[in-house]
C-alpha cells in the first residue's frame, strides 16, 4: 500500500479516546455513590445531562465526538484521494457509510430496548446525517460554507421563535417545535424531550470539526495553529455566552447558543491535547486512550448492548467491591471499563478495527 502524506496526530487519536472513554463510562457510578454522599454530589452532577437550561460536563461529549468525527473528514478524504478515488467514489464511499451509520444506531437501539425500534436521536444517526451532510458543504469554497453554517444557526433559532410551544420557544419541553415534528413523524416525542432535528446545528458542530481538520493538515506551524484554534474557541464561548439571555444554552434542543458554547469547550479540550502531546511532547501516556479511540464503533456498541450482561459478569468476580462500601458503584464502574478497555486491547494488538 502506497504510503500516507498525510500528518498523523497522536493528539487526535488520544483525544478521541478519551472521549470515548467518558462516553461508555456510564458516569464512573458518581450518580449513585451520590446517594449516600451528598459531598460527591457536585461532581456525580457533571456527568448527568442537565435537566434542560444550561450545560455540565456530561452535555459536551456528543458534541465532542460528533466534531472529532468532522477532524477526521479531510483526513480521511485525503487519503482516499491519494488512494485514486474519484469524487464519484468518495461520495458513494460517503452516502453508504452514511447510510450504515443510521442502520447501525437503529439496531443498537431496537435491542436496547429489547423490541423494534426506530428514532434518529441516536448518536450515531445524527452523526449519519451531519456526516453526509458536511462532506455536501465542503465541496463548496470556504464562505459559502461559512454562510451555510451561519444560516443553519440562524435558521434553527428562528424556527423555534416561529413555532413557540405553550409556555415559549425555549420553555417548553414536550410542545416546542422539535417535539411536535417528532410526533408528526415518529408518533410521539422522544424519552426525556431529545429532538431529531437536533442534526441542523450538530451539523455546524462537525462542520467545525472539519474547518480545524483542514487548519491542522496545513503548513502552519504549532504556534499558528494553536492561536487560530484558541481565538476560534473564545468566540465560540463569548458568542455562546451572549446570547444565552435570548436563546437559553439547552443541549436537549441543541440551541444555537449550546451549539456555539459548546464548541468552544470541545476546541480548548482539543487545544489541551495537542499543546500537551503534539508541541511538549508527552505521548507514551496516551496509549490507553488511543486503545480505546481505535476502536469507536466496537467499544461503543459493546457498551450500549452488553453493558448489562459485562457488568454481571465482572461483578461474579468483583462481589461488586460490596467491601467497600459507598464507593463500590464506582469501583465496580471502573472494573467494567477496563474489562471494556482489555477487549480493545485484545483487537488492537491483532490489527482489528470495526468500522462502517
Amino acid at each position: 500500500m502506497k504510503p500516507s502524506t498525510q500528518p498523523r496526530y497522536l493528539a487526535l487519536d488520544a483525544y478521541r479516546g478519551f472521549i470515548m472513554l467518558v462516553l461508555v463510562s456510564s458516569g464512573f457510578g458518581l450518580a449513585e455513590l451520590a446517594k449516600h454522599r451528598p459531598e460527591f454530589l457536585g461532581i456525580a452532577n457533571q456527568f448527568e445531562h442537565m435537566p434542560w437550561e444550561w450545560i455540565a460536563f456530561w452535555d459536551l461529549i456528543q458534541p465532542a465526538f460528533m466534531f472529532m468525527v468532522g477532524v477526521a473528514m479531510p483526513f480521511a478524504l485525503a487519503r482516499r484521494v491519494e488512494l485514486g478515488a474519484t469524487k464519484r467514489q468518495l461520495f458513494w464511499h460517503v452516502a453508504s457509510r452514511s447510510v450504515r451509520l443510521i442502520l447501525m444506531s437503529q439496531i443498537l437501539i431496537s435491542i436496547s430496548n429489547g423490541k423494534m425500534s426506530f428514532q434518529m436521536i441516536n448518536v450515531l444517526a445524527q452523526v449519519g446525517i451531519t456526516y453526509f451532510l458536511c462532506y455536501l458543504i465542503m465541496q463548496l469554497r470556504f464562505r459559502w460554507q461559512a454562510v451555510i453554517a451561519v444560516l443553519l444557526l440562524v435558521g434553527y433559532w428562528a424556527l423555534f421563535v416561529a413555532f413557540p410551544g405553550t409556555e415559549g420557544p425555549f420553555l417548553s419541553m414536550t410542545t416546542n417545535v422539535g417535539a411536535v415534528i417528532d410526533t408528526a413523524v415518529f408518533g410521539h416525542p422522544n424519552e426525556d424531550n431529545w429532538t431529531t432535528v437536533n442534526f441542523i446545528t450538530s451539523t455546524v458542530t462537525t462542520l467545525f470539526g472539519v474547518w480545524t481538520g483542514l487548519l491542522l493538515q496545513s503548513k502552519k506551524s504549532h504556534g499558528e495553529k494553536m492561536r487560530i484554534i484558541a481565538v476560534c474557541a473564545v468566540a465560540c464561548l463569548a458568542l455562546g455566552w451572549i446570547i444565552h439571555p435570548w436563546n437559553p444554552i439547552i443541549k436537549r434542543i441543541c440551541t444555537t447558543s449550546f451549539t456555539l458554547y459548546s464548541a468552544g469547550w470541545v476546541l480548548l479540550m482539543l487545544l489541551a491535547f495537542y499543546w500537551f502531546v503534539e508541541v511538549m511532547g508527552y505521548r507514551k501516556w496516551t496509549f490507553p486512550l488511543v486503545v480505546f479511540g481505535s476502536n469507536s464503533i466496537f467499544i461503543y456498541s459493546l457498551e450500549q448492548v452488553l453493558r448489562g450482561w459485562l457488568n454481571r459478569a465482572v461483578g461474579v468476580f468483583t462481589l461488586n467491591f460490596t467491601w467497600l462500601g459507598d464507593f463500590a458503584p464506582v469501583a465496580q464502574s471502573c472494573a467494567v471499563l477496563f474489562a471494556m478497555w482489555c477487549l480493545c486491547y485484545f483487537l488492537y494488538r491483532r490489527n482489528i478495527f470495526f468500522k462502517l
